[in-house]
C-alpha cells in the first residue's frame, strides 16, 4: 500500500502543476456543454477527496461489514454550483485536502486493508479496493485535464496539431 500512498502524494504536485496559474478563459472553457470545465473538475476533485475516496477507505477500515451511505457526485456539479465557485480557492482547498489525506494515510498503524463491506452488485469492496481506485481516479482526471488543455489549444490556435503527433 505504500506505493499507492506515495503515488497519491506525488499526484498532489502533478495536479497543482497542471492546474495552477490557469487563466479564466481556460478554466471556464468547455469543448461542448456535456463536458466539464477545469473549474468543475477541480471542484469534483475536492469533493471526491473528502466525501468519496478518503471517506470510504476510512469507513471500510473502521466499520467493516457496514454499508456506507450512498451519494451521487454527478449531481454535485449543479447542486453545489461548481461553475459559481472561485477556481483558485477550490484548487487550494483540494491541494490542502490531499495533504490531509496523505497525512491520515501515513498515520495508519497496521491498517486492515482486507476489511470490506458487501456491495449488492459488485460484491466485496475492501479498503484496498477503495485506496486503489482513489489512485485510479487521479489518473483518469489527470488524463482528462491534459486532454482538455490539448483540445483548448487545438481550438484556440486554429492550427493543425498532428505535426507533433496525434492524440
Amino acid at each position: 500500500m505504500d506505493f499507492l500512498i506515495e503515488q497519491l502524494q506525488e499526484n498532489k504536485a502533478v495536479f497543482y502543476n497542471l492546474l495552477n496559474d490557469v487563466n479564466k478563459d481556460i478554466y471556464l472553457w468547455k469543448q461542448n456543454p456535456t463536458k466539464w470545465s477545469l473549474l468543475e473538475i477541480v471542484c469534483h476533485l475536492y469533493d471526491e477527496e473528502r466525501e468519496d475516496f478518503k471517506f470510504r477507505t476510512q469507513w471500510v477500515l473502521e466499520k467493516p461489514n457496514q454499508t456506507p451511505p450512498t451519494f451521487n457526485p454527478v449531481e454535485w456539479v449543479t447542486e453545489r454550483k461548481y461553475l459559481e465557485q472561485d477556481y483558485n480557492t477550490m484548487l487550494n482547498k483540494f491541494i490542502e485536502e490531499r495533504a490531509k489525506s496523505i497525512k491520515w494515510l501515513q498515520s495508519l498503524n497496521s491498517p486492515k486493508w482486507e476489511h470490506y463491506y458487501e456491495h449488492p452488485k459488485k460484491g466485496k469492496l475492501t479498503a484496498k479496493f477503495f485506496l486503489t481506485n482513489w489512485l485510479t481516479h487521479d489518473y483518469l482526471h489527470i488524463r482528462q485535464i491534459i486532454k482538455l488543455k490539448y483540445d483548448y489549444l487545438k481550438q484556440q490556435s486554429g492550427e493543425m496539431t498532428d505535426y507533433a503527433g496525434t492524440w
